[in-house]
């Protein structure tokens, strides 16, 4: 992937013209979707299209008069830092609250991307055409979240409410959700492996910390050089990095603590077993009710993921160490 800061302002435009029309289909699928419910809204949702497209051939004009009719096959996902978009819209019936939250991120993301891009122009007309596009972007981002206010919820929210909310899931639900899943499901099959192996809680305690404090440093590295903030607003890599490598190794630990109980205890190990997973049980379940919560998941759904996929994992732990 190239980062942001290598791209040349011919692959900023061609960037810039896939994502629009991108941008216009996901549009016109979510007023396809609103036109029996909210033929209101969708037509809102139609008129952003038809904008995304305005977009896209004023771009596609100023490319060809500066760089000739070639595009180079450059897209939005070979670029660092960009988000990819949720394949939401492939799904029927999705709520209002949902649809306009995913359209208020959208047109976030892209104002953000068209106020670094204009920073970087040297050509003046370059310039315009970006800063002109990105304050269209910011007046889309205020319409969607006009949506919520008028169309679903009786009363005004107040747009800090929402930005607030947004950063929040941004910031520090989603890095901590990932870690929080990958250190209590990654975690399982190591630390009962060699539970069920060894019968000795504190070689088992060494096995779990080991496995957590080492999923935690990866996995907040990995947050951490995904994405450097720049465009999507999802803030500094330290802090996400350092939100998903710490959940990452709480989620490991959670199961892994119980195992300091003494083996000079009578029945030590099965009663550090017993703890270990009740704590999983709870584990999963949490981060079931977390995704359901904050990430849009249908709970039922989630827990399917989670729950049944940590207890798969759980079991060939407990088959491996008892082989």
């Amino acid at each position: 992937m190239k980062s942001f800061c290598d791209l040349t302002e011919r692959e900023i435009l061609a960037v810039a013209i896939a994502s629009e029309e991108e941008d216009g289909r996901i549009y016109q699928s979510f007023a396809e979707d609103l036109s029996e419910r909210y033929p209101s809204s969708a037509s809102v949702f139609e008129e952003m299209a038809e904008q995304e497209a305005a977009h896209r051939h004023a771009l596609l004009n100023l490319y060809q008069k500066r760089f000739g009719p070639n595009l180079p096959p450059i897209r939005r996902e070979d670029v660092k830092g960009f988000l990819r978009r949720r394949p939401i819209w492939l799904t029927r019936n999705l709520s209002l609250e949902t649809i306009r939250k995913e359209a208020e991120v959208m047109e976030y993301e892209s104002a953000l991307f068209y106020q670094r891009a204009a920073e970087r122009a040297t050509d003046v007309g370059v310039r315009k055409l970006l800063g002109d596009l990105a304050a269209a972007e910011q007046g889309h981002e205020t319409l969607a979240m006009r949506l919520g206010s008028q169309i679903l919820t009786p009363g005004a929210k107040k747009e800090e409410d929402l930005a607030y909310r947004r950063f929040f899931i941004l910031q520090y639900v989603q890095p901590g959700l990932a870690g929080l899943m990958d250190g209590s499901v990654s975690t399982l099959a190591p630390l009962f492996a060699a539970a069920f192996a060894t019968h000795n809680n504190w070689e088992t305690f060494l096995v779990g910390l080991a496995a957590s404090i080492g999923a935690g440093i990866s996995m907040g590295f990995a947050e951490a050089l995904s994405d450097d903030g720049s465009l999507t607003g999802r803030g500094s890599p330290i802090l996400r990095g350092s939100v998903c490598g710490l959940m990452t190794t709480l989620g490991g630990l959670g199961h892994t603590l119980p195992y300091l109980v003494p083996d000079a205890i009578p029945d030590s190990f099965a009663i550090a077993t017993t703890i270990a997973g009740a704590v999983v049980f709870f584990e999963l379940w949490a981060i079931a009710f977390i995704r359901a919560r904050y990430m849009d998941t249908p709970f039922l759904q989630a827990v399917f993921q989670i729950v049944l996929g940590g207890a798969i994992v759980l079991a060939a732990g407990i088959l491996i160490g008892g082989a």
